[in-house]
């Protein structure tokens, strides 16, 4: 289901390759999200082409950077809902539980970025002793 788009958000919207080319992504990539259900287009044009908008490409770069830490699809859904859940919440809403799932996957995130950092130290070992043959 394609929601309705405000004026505001069809003037500042983008086709898919515009938003492939500023995340630095590939079409492909882009339309497997769609098809998963991660990154919905905020529209459609009268010819059917995916439109997206500012906060698409956002939510494609909250994605992106999940990829490299070695999240699943799954997780990166379950993020997007976690920052959908605390956008939409009420000022003085209590969103403890919410903010507890968010502290997870931060400390997840960090424990994954301390693992890559631990191999990255060791791929520099690796190419110092290379070096010094």
């Amino acid at each position: 289901m394609v929601k309705e788009m405000t004026a505001e958000e069809v003037v500042a919207t983008m086709h898919i390759g515009e938003l492939a080319d500023r995340a630095q992504m590939s079409l492909r990539t882009i339309r497997h999200y769609d098809e998963v259900g991660l990154l919905k287009p905020s529209g459609r044009t009268e010819g059917g082409f995916r439109l997206y908008t500012e906060r698409d490409f956002t939510r494609l770069l909250v994605i992106r950077r999940m990829k490299p830490l070695g999240f699943t699809l799954e997780a990166m859904a379950g993020l997007l809902r976690v920052i959908d859940a605390l956008e939409a919440s009420e000022p003085g809403q209590d969103d403890t539980a919410t903010r507890s799932e968010l502290n997870s996957f931060i400390e997840e995130a960090a424990r994954r970025r301390a693992k890559l950092e631990e191999q990255l130290g060791m791929a520099d070992e690796f190419l110092a002793l290379l070096r010094a043959q």
